[in-house]
């Protein structure tokens, strides 16, 4: 039965080389015959009929040129479990007998390990990683290609990117990479990531630019190069090259529950914040501005010709903003000549602005362009805002059944629970299924400021002006949430 079987998967295969071979011979000349760009995948060249032939990268010269500056980086740090010795939470109870002694062997801290990559930007060992790599760390130890472990020290960290910086004494000069131009990058470009996924160390994997300037929701800097090249837990803060064996980002994201999807910070953003992690700390230029993104409904009413800029929705008092006098309801549309065309733009080229520099800022404010000279303060520590409250006062009500809310006053005791700076406004207190409120985004415990530029103190004022609004059939809210102000327009 065997020897039957063998001779027939023989005779099979036997009969099938005429056919492999004609198909081959017919794939040859396609290949030859196909036209493209000649370079597309490196520098190709042309056929003897002057034909473009297409060659693929090959990755291996550059895998062993730039796998020594890439290392290992393990940390230790100590977890607190919450629990004081001796506690129980059935003490007193039946199951303390039967529960109890568990916890009163529970720690209250615990050592916890990770894993994680970084590259050596210096010879005399500056190491560039994710500071989510390093943070709380109590011990970080740092292991070269060559098996060498050093004890690496923080010099720098900075939270909002997601980037650190830490140092190894070896006592030599180390390898080291090129920081090249993550501006220059093209979408479709070939690029190339080194790190330790799961602690599989030098994992060399290869992709394409998938995309730039990808906002993930990971902090007011989001401007990330997603890229297909595989990136998996232990990439974290390993560098990311380009063709040229320079670096263009630092990996530091995934979606867990997508394949091809990673994220790298762009090196420039690195570039530009390393001398001030070499100092230890990082510092940003602050306007003092709640900005917001302009939708079609908010640019029509304010007269805008396009969606461009950024809308400020709120202004901190005695902020450099405040000082230099701009105002609710401007947009900035540039920033020292340079165009904002989408919101998230602008803080990240105001925080690269040296503080006590001088910023010329172009507002659209009543219809005209307005230039304004701002000094950039310091960005200060971040401060807790206020929630609104999840049940209003239950004053008496007014509705305006077009929109779809319904307000009442605001009393001194909603405005004190709220922080309001005084009574001014009106109080949502409901809002009705389905209507253009709800879906315009305003929430029950929202407070009305201004309806179409004009200040609502008192429930006849709204009552004005919504009367008037709904004639244009456009209403333009400013609104209190959370410990500040944001624009909704709706168009009825």
């Amino acid at each position: 039965m065997n020897e039957r079987h063998n001779s027939i998967s023989r005779s099979t295969s036997q009969r099938a080389i005429p056919a492999l071979v004609l198909a081959l011979a017919l794939m040859m000349l396609f290949i030859v015959a196909l036209p493209a760009q000649a370079g597309i995948f490196g520098e190709g060249g042309e056929t003897g009929e002057g034909v473009p032939y297409i060659t693929l990268p090959d990755f291996t010269v550059l895998a062993k040129e730039l796998k020594p500056a890439v290392v290992n980086i393990s940390t230790t740090m100590v977890v607190g479990t919450g629990i004081p010795p001796g506690y129980s939470p059935f003490e007193g109870s039946p199951f303390d007998d039967f529960f109890g002694p568990f916890f009163e062997g529970m720690p209250e801290s615990y050592e916890t390990q990770s894993l994680g990559s970084g590259f050596i930007i210096s010879g005399d060992g500056f190491i560039l990683t994710n500071n989510h790599v390093v943070e709380n760390a109590t011990e970080i130890t740092v292991t070269l290609e060559n098996g060498d472990t050093y004890t690496a020290s923080v010099i720098g960290t900075d939270p909002k990117t997601d980037l650190a910086l830490i140092k190894i004494e070896a006592g030599i000069t180390l390898p080291s990479v090129i920081l090249g131009d993550s501006d220059d990058l093209e979408v479709g470009e070939w690029v190339i990531a080194i790190g330790n996924p799961f602690g599989l160390s030098e994992t060399v994997t290869a992709g394409i630019v998938s995309a730039k300037g990808r906002v993930i929701g990971s902090g007011p800097y989001d401007d990330f190069i997603q890229t297909d090249a595989s990136i998996n837990p232990g990439n974290s803060g390993g560098p990311l090259f380009n063709i040229e064996g320079e670096v263009v980002g630092i990996n530091t994201a995934i979606i867990n529950q997508g394949q091809g999807i990673g994220f790298a910070i762009p090196v420039n953003m690195a570039k530009e914040l390393l001398p001030q992690l070499k100092k230890g700390k990082v510092v940003r230029g602050w306007l003092g501005v709640v900005i917001q993104e302009i939708t079609p409904e908010l640019a029509e009413s304010f007269g805008l010709p396009g969606t461009n800029g950024a809308l400020i929705s709120d202004i901190e008092p005695g902020s450099p903003a405040d000082n230099a006098g701009l105002k609710k309801g401007d947009v900035i549309l540039k920033y020292n000549g340079v165009e904002i065309t989408e919101m998230r733009e602008l803080p990240a080229i105001v925080a690269m602005t040296p503080v006590g520099d001088r910023a010329t800022i172009t507002v659209f404010r009543d219809g005209a362009m307005k230039d304004i000279s701002v000094v950039i303060g310091e960005m200060p520590d971040e401060t807790m805002l206020g929630t609104a409250p999840s049940t209003p006062g239950g004053g008496p009500e007014t509705d305006d059944s077009d929109v779809g809310i319904y307000v009442e006053e605001v009393t001194p005791e909603i405005s004190q629970y709220l922080g309001l700076p005084d009574t001014d406004g009106v109080l949502i207190s409901q809002v009705e299924p389905g209507s253009f409120a709800e879906g315009a985004g305003i929430l029950r415990g929202d407070v009305i400021r201004e309806i179409n530029h004009k200040k609502i103190t008192s429930l006849a004022d709204f009552e004005r002006e919504m009367k008037e609004a709904q004639k244009m059939g456009r209403y333009l809210f400013l609104i209190w949430r959370n410990g500040t102000t944001v624009f909704i327009a709706i168009n009825t």
